[in-house]
């Protein structure tokens, strides 16, 4: 037996035996990675083809004017999936490499216990958009229910119930589920764009033309304000790279994650906003819902729209809103994973969406978003400092899960460091994620450098003395 792999036995059997934590919270072995790169790509259309996406692309059109012309949209788009992408391939990296998820990575910033407070502050978010985007698949499956039966069922509860057993049904299979999901998922609604796309060029092109791509628009705070739009949409899914690369099959470099990244959420993404973009100039309506009803005139319609609502708010949530909420729940509770992913759906079926769609909560809604995507820039920059800086790149995994090892407690340092960040973000929310990147990573190199001189979370860093 090799030096390596005997060594890898022994790293396994400390970790087996560290802290009893579930299967799925273990490194995950090359043989145990399923997601190839095709279905990677498709995991990630499939996630930016959904509703929320298009009304992105169609809040561009304010008072049946474009703020940003077609050209600025693209530069725009093309700047934030671009970043989106390297900040991926850069957070992913650990999780690629080493197979651990998100709530461990954390660990090695905040420790053990101070990495329930940051995965807290992406799981509960997570749990409640779970919520959210479920009850807007069951409001869209009651619309065809209702068409179905001519109208003698009407019943938008039962049907929120219904989307979100099938989807925790279908969580339970893990990556497996998923990658089946958003191949379908992207293929039938790309398909359904598709042809949106066409009855807009040959109907609405001379209005499209006028409202939005000849529009004047700006290259001014409504520009960089829709990259920071575009960021913000994808704080929380890059911050949690790790649970999706360690799926993803070995051996592939980081400029080809880069564009497993890039060219799906650009595809995917620009596509949607476009059509998004040209519903809105279209009608004047900034409701993508109510847009389609009147750009396509067929008595179907809302079946179509409905059915593509529902595929795509599960599509959504399988990708982004079940699995690192679940891995939250098997840490805090040392529950088995699929406990855990039955416990997340049932938390979001909980959560109360109905009164959160509410008009007259929506400006709360709004600002709890705002929120809590103020400590996720911080978050993800002390992460990538501690390990590109900070560790250079050397980090040994099964000192992560020992239960007092030298990633036990919390550190100081990067608690600190993340409520400066996020208390920089407060001051400016609308640009919060970038300000919160760029303070909080300054502050934790500052922090770590010149405080708390016996902290053992400088072993193995450039602070080691």
């Amino acid at each position: 037996m090799s030096t390596n792999s005997s060594s890898n036995i022994i790293e396994e059997t400390q970790i087996h035996h560290a802290t009893g934590e579930d299967e799925s919270l273990k490194p995950k072995a090359e043989e145990g990675r399923t997601v190839g790169p095709i279905s990677y790509m498709f995991m990630w259309v499939g996630d930016g083809v959904n509703l929320g996406n298009m009304t992105l692309g169609a809040s561009l059109v304010v008072s049946g004017t474009a703020t940003l012309n077609i050209f600025q949209t693209f530069v725009a788009a093309a700047l934030a999936i671009g970043i989106i992408s390297i900040f991926f391939a850069l957070n992913d990296r650990l999780g690629y490499k080493t197979g651990i998820p998100y709530v461990v990575q954390l660990r090695m910033s905040f420790g053990m216990k101070g990495s329930i407070i940051s995965s807290l502050l992406r799981g509960i978010p997570a749990i409640i958009w779970y919520g959210f985007q479920s009850w807007i698949g069951g409001t869209a499956l009651n619309e065809i229910v209702k068409i179905i039966t001519g109208g003698t069922f009407d019943n938008v509860v039962i049907c929120f119930v219904v989307i979100q057993l099938v989807q925790i049904g279908l969580s339970l299979y893990g990556f497996h589920a998923i990658k089946w999901v958003e191949l379908l998922a992207s293929i039938v609604i790309m398909l359904a764009l598709v042809y949106v796309f066409g009855v807009l060029l040959t109907s609405h092109s001379e209005v499209i033309v006028e409202k939005w791509v000849h529009a004047e628009g700006s290259w001014g705070l409504p520009f960089f304000g829709f990259i920071m739009m575009f960021l913000g949409n994808y704080a929380a899914i890059f911050l949690s790279a790790a649970d999706y690369s360690r799926e993803l099959k070995s051996r592939i470099s980081e400029t080809k994650r880069v564009f497993l990244y890039f060219s799906p959420i650009l595809t995917a993404y620009g596509f949607v906003l476009t059509i998004g973009a040209m519903l809105a100039s279209a009608t004047g309506i900034s409701n993508p819902v109510k847009a389609f009803a009147i750009v396509v005139d067929n008595p179907y319609i809302t079946v179509g729209v409905s059915a593509f609502i529902v595929i795509g708010a599960v599509a959504v949530n399988m990708v982004a809103n079940i699995i690192p909420p679940t891995y939250v729940i098997t840490l805090l509770t040392k529950m088995k994973y699929k406990a855990a992913v039955t416990i997340t759906g049932l938390l979001a079926l909980c959560s109360f969406p109905w009164v959160l769609v509410r008009d007259s909560s929506a400006k709360g809604l709004g600002m709890f978003i705002l929120i809590y995507s103020a400590f996720l820039g911080p978050i993800v920059s002390i992460l990538l400092v501690e390990y590109y800086i900070l560790r250079k790149q050397k980090v040994n995994v099964a000192d992560l899960y020992k239960e007092y090892g030298p990633f036990a407690g919390y550190n100081p340092c990067a608690l600190l460091a993340m409520l400066i960040g996020a208390g920089a973000a407060f001051l400016k929310l609308e640009l919060g994620w970038i300000i919160g990147v760029v303070v909080a990573g300054i502050a934790y190199i500052i922090l770590m450098k010149f405080t708390f001189k016996d902290s053992k979370f400088k072993k193995g860093t450039i602070f080691e003395k």
